[in-house]
C-alpha cells in the first residue's frame, strides 16, 4: 500500500476510534507532539495538544450519550496531508439534534497524527456544545 492510501486508512480508522468514542484509540492516533486545532471564536477554538485531547476526548463524548456519528463524505490526499469532507450527527444532552458539516485536514508525520485542523459551523458549536456561551472578549 503506498503512503498515501495509508494515510487515508489511518484517517478512516480515527473516524472509527471517534463513532466508538473510543478515547484511547484517538490519543493513540497522535504523536506525542501532536495538536489540534479548531477554528472559529467559540469555546473550544483554539489549538489542544496531544494531552489536552487525552483529557478532554471522553468529556466532549459523554455529551453525546447514544453517540456521535461521524460520516466520511469525501477523502483527498497528497503526502502526509489528507483533506476530509465529513458530517456528524448526534443527540446532545441538552435534547438538541446536532448535525453539522467538516472540512478537516490531517497532517501525518511517520504514521502518526501531527496535526489536526478542523473546519466547521461554529455557530452551531456555540448553540449546542457550548450552552450559547462566548468566550470573553
Amino acid at each position: 500500500m503506498s503512503l498515501i492510501d495509508d494515510n487515508k486508512q489511518r484517517v478512516l480508522d480515527f473516524f472509527d476510534a471517534l463513532n466508538a468514542a473510543d478515547g484511547e484509540r484517538i490519543a493513540a492516533a497522535y504523536a506525542p507532539e501532536g495538536r489540534c486545532w479548531t477554528s472559529g471564536n467559540t469555546l473550544i477554538s483554539g489549538v489542544i495538544s496531544r494531552d489536552q485531547i487525552v483529557a478532554g476526548s471522553a468529556a466532549v463524548l459523554d455529551v453525546f450519550p447514544e453517540g456521535l456519528v461521524f460520516t466520511v463524505h469525501g477523502m483527498t490526499a497528497e503526502g502526509e496531508r489528507v483533506a476530509v469532507e465529513a458530517e456528524s450527527k448526534g443527540l446532545h444532552v441538552s435534547g438538541k439534534e446536532y448535525n453539522n458539516l467538516y472540512h478537516f485536514l490531517f497532517e501525518f508525520r511517520a504514521g502518526k497524527l501531527l496535526q489536526l485542523k478542523e473546519y466547521m459551523d461554529t455557530e452551531l458549536i456555540t448553540d449546542v456544545l457550548c450552552g450559547g456561551q462566548r468566550p470573553e472578549k
